[in-house]
């Protein structure tokens, strides 16, 4: 997999580049997806984001997902949210020399959902300071987002652009504490009943809310 310079060294980097097809507005669209934490052993490798790249995959998306500081091939320590949300924004940067699709579909899991949070607010906010003010938010997929031990007090994010997913039996991050955050952002929300956190036996169901939020009622 490719390695693209990155402030703490450089990051490693799995891509996938869809075919352009006139007939499919997806093709306008790049998936980014962040993984859960990496002092518990969380990498882009993690099923519930192999779940969100499957996803914008088969959806005619190019989708893009890499390891943060300190994992895999990815040099540099961890540093708590905020180096790695240094590391997706230079890997926004990188995306905007690969293709032409300024659409972004942002997807985070667990630790990952939270620094999603947190890169759509600087995409939303400070696009022009990355350079990347032609980029437009098309959605943001919060899947069990750490918000427990990170700050979200003060977030901005595109509202009716965002949702969020949890289940109702998560034991990593308080249900209670997730929907209170979605609630008091106005986010979108879907429950999965009996889910842990890591979505055990449920990811056909985590797809087909990804489908739902992302692009209405999928048959």
């Amino acid at each position: 997999m490719p390695l693209i310079p990155a402030p703490a060294g450089v990051l490693e980097i799995d891509a996938l580049w869809q075919q352009d097809n006139p007939n499919d507005s997806n093709t306008d669209t790049v998936a980014l997806l962040c993984h859960p934490n990496p002092l518990f052993e969380g990498t882009m490798n993690n099923k519930v984001v192999t779940t969100m790249y499957r996803f914008a995959r088969d959806h005619g998306m190019h989708v893009v997902r890499f390891n943060f500081r300190g994992v895999g091939q990815s040099t540099g320590e961890h540093d708590y949210a905020e180096g790695e949300v240094l590391d997706a924004m230079t890997v926004l940067q990188w995306i905007a020399g690969q293709t032409n699709a300024r659409k972004l579909w942002l997807g985070g899991f667990s630790f990952g959902g939270y620094v999603t949070a947190r890169v759509a607010e600087q995409v939303l906010l400070s696009p022009h300071v990355w350079g990347l003010s032609d980029f437009e938010i098309a959605k943001v997929a919060l899947i069990s987002p750490s918000i427990e031990k990170n700050s979200s007090e003060n977030l901005s994010l595109p509202i009716e652009k965002t949702f969020e997913i949890y289940g109702d039996a998560d034991e990593v991050i308080d249900p209670a504490n997730m929907q209170a955050f979605a609630e008091r952002l106005g986010l979108d929300i879907s429950v999965v009943d009996g889910a842990g956190h890591f979505f055990h036996g449920r990811l056909s169901e985590l797809k087909r809310l990804l489908e739902q939020h992302s692009f209405g009622n999928v048959d």
